[in-house]
């Protein structure tokens, strides 16, 4: 018997085998069959889908899930268009709260304000309070004069921690702006969170990554190091899931700062990993361990994306860390085991990871691991073959020309804007590349990035390297084949195939037949993980049976 049958359905299954049906069935959590071979078939739940589109669920291989979900809770501060307004928001935030009692907003972008806020703005607006407020791409933070002199930064002659830069004015005194590293003092005096907070903000984002079709996600970085929230963090992941609050099947990326020498055999060759020598792989298709990720260098918002010519109006950007122990970290995290995923935003950090994946191959060969460099927001032409060669992934984030890319275009200039957040020359070259957001550095709904694959519109109208555009199909499967491919996962979710994971979404039309009408336009009703509907349970006769306490 099945345990649910969609008929009347427009199925694009992405499989070349067979890529359209009008009716699904699955069983057991995955995908039986299509159209005749189960029709006829009895059904504990029978879903008229009414013509709507089903395809396959959507992937995205870089998120901050668990960051999202706190920033949730926090000031939202992505909508401000000035400091007037920003300063507005902390006072209102901060009116009837105790005299030491923090102010944590998220997401403010100075290019939208024209500047960054300063300490003495947030003393004023913050009535003197602790006042933290973090930059939209993660790489940098403001705080008031309180929190600077919690962290022994308030004053002319701090040094720059290695790998961050604390930004001071005329005299020489701090202005409130932490780049990089230098945020870290800032985040020990607030972490680690409590894992079942954790586990609650992990909930609500689940809640709108299913809201918006996805199945499946990637977590970008989790426990010690720039973003983890603390050193127990898959804990949270776990007691989310104990829960029934973790509606997506998750990939754990673990940060490199987790990393530490192990006592293992000789013959193991496993000198540096994780208690237990745990790597790659280790869970279930529900939560598992993905890739090690390593922070290279910055942002290009943030102008410290290390490039090989300076940015204008700056200079090359910055490295976390010497590049030699980074390269070897690297290499030891391919030979225990793990893929690796590496942050690489500007073209000399690029060359970076790809040097130091060509030595872990030549150490020791590993076939088709799919190392990875995160967001390759900066690659020269002589560096796409390279990829190809070692068949390593780019994993770029195509919202980020929407939300940021007019800024990020200006720190280029106009002679490498053709080298920003590429998509079509990869493929050319024969390199898959998936999709994803980094949310909440960008707005992480799959059809919205669909769409800036598609269009490649910055939010003041430029088309940005308009030859890297793509298909509305290409696009799709970015969301799809390509982020299952990513994760070593195209045998079992993807496309809608006999065997694989009954992991699908239905829309209002066709992503790829209404492309005209904007892709970023099409409406998720309901999303369905292992045959079990996530979201939108009410929104079809007969799927709600299948929604195992989830809801709507």
């Amino acid at each position: 018997m099945l345990d649910l049958l969609l008929t009347n359905a427009r199925v694009r299954t992405l499989d070349d085998d067979r890529p359209a049906a009008t009716a699904v069935g699955v069983a057991a959590g995955r995908v039986l069959g299509f159209d005749g071979d189960v029709a006829d078939l009895p059904a504990r739940a029978v879903v008229d889908c009414g013509g709507a589109a089903v395809v396959p669920g959507f992937g995205d291989a870089h998120n901050h899930m668990a960051w999202f979900g706190q920033s949730l809770s926090e000031l939202a501060l992505e909508d401000v268009t000035t400091l007037d307004g920003l300063y507005a928001a902390v006072a209102r935030r901060a009116a009837g709260l105790p005299a030491d009692a923090w102010i944590i907003g998220s997401g403010y972008d100075d290019t939208a304000m024209g500047a960054h806020p300063d300490r003495y703005g947030l003393d004023r607006a913050g009535g003197g309070r602790p006042v933290w407020l973090k930059h939209r791409s993660g790489h940098m933070c403001t705080v008031s004069s309180a929190v600077l002199r919690r962290i022994g930064a308030d004053t002319a002659g701090v040094p720059d921690p290695e790998g961050g830069v604390i930004v001071r004015d005329g005299t020489g005194t701090p202005t409130g702006l932490l780049q990089e590293r230098a945020q870290e003092p800032v985040t020990a005096l607030v972490m680690p969170y409590p894992v079942a907070d954790l586990a609650d903000a992990i909930g609500r984002a689940s809640r709108v990554y299913a809201a918006e079709g996805l199945t499946h996600v990637v977590e970008a970085g989790i426990g010690r190091g720039l973003i983890g929230r603390t050193p127990v963090e898959a804990a949270a992941y776990q007691l989310a899931r104990e829960r029934g609050d973790l509606r997506t099947r998750v990939e754990l990326m673990v940060a490199a700062d987790n990393l530490h020498p192990l006592d293992g055999h000789a013959d193991d060759g496993i000198d540096v990993g994780i208690d237990l020598g745990l790597h790659t792989g280790f869970g279930d298709d529900r939560l598992r361990l993905g890739p090690m990720k390593i922070w290279l260098d910055g942002s290009l918002i943030g102008r410290t994306a290390a490039v090989t010519e300076p940015l204008c109006g700056h200079g090359r950007g910055v490295f976390q860390n010497p590049p030699e122990v980074m390269r070897d970290l690297v290499v030891d995290a391919h030979r225990a085991g793990w893929r690796v995923a590496a942050h690489a935003i500007g073209d000399e950090a690029v060359d970076l990871a790809l040097d130091a994946f060509e030595r872990a191959y030549k150490e020791l060969p590993r076939p088709d691991v799919r190392h990875r460099i995160e967001h390759a927001g900066v690659v020269r032409p002589d560096q796409l073959a390279r990829f190809a060669a070692l068949g390593v992934v780019p994993v770029p984030q195509p919202r980020f020309l929407y939300t940021v890319g007019d800024a990020m275009a200006a720190s280029l200039g106009p002679e490498r804007v053709g080298w920003l957040y590429r998509h079509r020359s990869f493929l050319e070259h024969g390199i898959r590349v998936p999709g994803s957001s980094d949310r909440p550095v960008a707005p992480g709904a799959p059809l919205a990035g669909m769409a800036s694959m598609v269009e490649r519109l910055s939010s003041g109208g430029a088309v940005l390297a308009p030859d890297e555009r793509v298909t509305a199909e290409q696009a799709l499967r970015a969301y799809t084949v390509d982020a299952a491919w990513a994760s070593h996962d195209e045998h079992r979710r993807g496309s809608l195939s006999p065997g694989k994971l009954a992991d699908l979404v239905i829309l209002d039309r066709d992503p790829v037949d209404t492309a005209d009408r904007g892709i970023d336009t099409v409406e998720v009703l309901a999303t369905v993980v292992g045959g079990e509907a996530v979201h939108g349970a009410d929104a079809f006769a007969g799927l709600a049976a299948t929604a195992a306490g989830h809801g709507a």
